[in-house]
């Protein structure tokens, strides 16, 4: 039998590429799109304008994280086998501008849901995925951390995530639910926005290359990063959600580059000295730091093979390619 799944935050990178993985996989999908996302579509318009997909094994509902009905309404109309939850206020530097709304969106959204699947437990049991950051160690003394790290979280936004961690766990083992995760670090693609460090150099790169642009600003050079691919990371929340029982786990490369290795990556691919354009703003610092982290994923390789497919410097050259490509035709 065909399994069922609805996807939150179906229009961003993360489950827009779940989507995809999905599709392959022969489900039926559901997403959840809220009406503010109208229009915003870009990361799935390839499927929606699928005839053979679009309404036949995919079909789209109106919902909103902050409206609990709505979210009820669309699990009580698709039935899922599995929920995979990719939705909330993804941004660190946001969460210091508008904590109350990214707390309210990231972690009370998740208890609201998970109240759901409690009260829904006597029937059908749905298996759930919730993703958190790995912005929930903060201020960590771990060079390099695992589920077992002690969490201390140094934005809203982590603290939301962490928020969420921590229901799931006691949601799971309380009311005998099926919810599991993992504990992401940085994980970029071309789908990326530019409000993120990573696109925002590729986009400036490809910027200055062209003429369109003179300079590339950016608060820490030397801030260190485990950066992976997200297409990757996706493959692991379905593997995860496969285990017979639930449990979360760290998912990271286990390596660190400067974001200035980044930089000098992204200008060499298209033969510029990145030093003639970089710039250093201590406006774009962030109001608070996080120490270096760096995922140990020794639990992940114990469970399941866990090997990620995609290199740092292949990673910079997928998203390099892909918006060279919007310049080319």
């Amino acid at each position: 039998m065909k399994k069922k799944a609805l996807i939150l935050g179906i229009t961003g990178q993360d489950g827009s590429y779940m989507l995809e993985l999905l599709i392959k996989k022969k489900y039926e999908i559901h997403g959840l799109i809220r009406k503010s996302a109208t229009g915003n579509t870009k990361n799935i318009d390839h499927v929606i304008n699928n005839k053979k997909i679009f309404n036949k094994r995919f079909f789209l509902h109106r919902g909103d994280l902050l409206d609990v009905g709505s979210i009820n309404t669309v699990i009580k109309k698709t039935k899922p086998d599995e929920i995979y939850n990719f939705a909330d206020q993804d941004h660190v530097g946001w969460s210091f501008e508008i904590p109350s709304y990214s707390f309210k969106t990231t972690a009370l959204s998740v208890i609201e849901i998970l109240e759901i699947l409690k009260n829904k437990n006597k029937g059908k049991k749905i298996k759930y995925f919730q993703p958190v950051s790995s912005n929930i160690f903060g201020l960590t003394s771990s060079k390099i951390q695992n589920e077992k790290t002690i969490l201390n979280p140094n934005s809203i936004y982590a603290l939301a995530k962490a928020t969420a961690l921590q229901a799931c766990k006691m949601y799971s083992r309380v009311y005998n639910l099926f919810i599991c995760g993992a504990i992401y670090y940085n994980h970029e693609s071309p789908k990326r926005s530019k409000d993120y460090v990573s696109q925002k150099i590729v986009q400036s790169v490809c910027e200055i290359y062209y003429g369109k642009k003179n300079y590339l600003y950016l608060g820490d050079l030397k801030a260190q990063i485990d950066w992976g691919y997200a297409k990757d990371y996706v493959e692991y929340a379905w593997k995860i959600m496969q285990l017979k029982k639930p449990d979360f786990f760290v998912i990271a490369t286990g390596q660190t580059y400067h974001v200035e290795y980044f930089v000098k990556k992204c200008f060499s691919y298209v033969g510029l000295d990145y030093k003639k354009y970089v710039k250093v703003d201590k406006k774009l610092l962030r109001p608070s730091k996080t120490s270096v982290l760096k995922g140990n994923t020794t639990k992940a390789k114990k469970a399941f093979r866990y090997k990620l497919k995609t290199k740092l410097n292949d990673l910079i050259k997928i998203m390099m390619d892909s918006e060279l490509k919007k310049y080319n035709g």
